[in-house]
């Protein structure tokens, strides 16, 4: 028993490393500014969602709400893969299994951190919120592949 338990730890670390070095660099600001200064295409531009920022020109309130989404999305990453990671203890623990467990933690994650922050923004209402939801769920939806990957591949080890 203690070996599943130390491999589905490995697969919720190993998601939420991704996911973390997935908003520290494409969150950046220096690769938003490259994202927005052409079209880069889909995908390139879905990185650059969860954007954390150090500008000073921008007001408190914005600079807090971008920087807890993006702390938040990492968070919420972590508790979604142990959770979900938990339910392949039943039948269903295949590769692609793992894959989905890990994509769908990272949409729920990015769509709840969005939803959460956008309290903090000014004059925001649940349907504005609701509306940020979505915003997050395709991100997760785009770009969760890529930590449910890590995540199969962390519950391997």
């Amino acid at each position: 028993m203690a070996v599943t338990r130390s491999r589905y730890r490995s697969a919720s670390s190993a998601g939420t490393l991704v996911a973390f070095l997935l908003v520290l660099i494409f969150g950046s600001p220096w690769y938003v500014d490259w994202v927005n200064s052409g079209n880069r295409g889909l995908f390139l531009e879905t990185l650059a969602w969860p954007q954390w920022n150090i500008d000073s020109d921008q007001s408190v309130r914005e600079l807090l709400a971008a920087d807890l989404k993006a702390i938040l999305l990492i968070l919420f990453t972590a508790v979604f893969i142990s959770l979900l990671v938990g339910a392949q203890l039943s039948s269903a623990r295949g590769t692609i299994s793992a894959i989905l467990t890990g994509w769908a933690a990272f949409i729920f994650a990015a769509a709840l951190a969005a939803l959460l922050t956008a309290f903090l923004l000014a004059n925001t209402s649940f349907g504005t919120a609701v509306v940020n939801a979505a915003g997050g769920a395709g991100y997760g939806l785009i770009v969760g592949w890529i930590v449910g990957i890590a995540s199969m591949a962390g519950r391997r080890t």
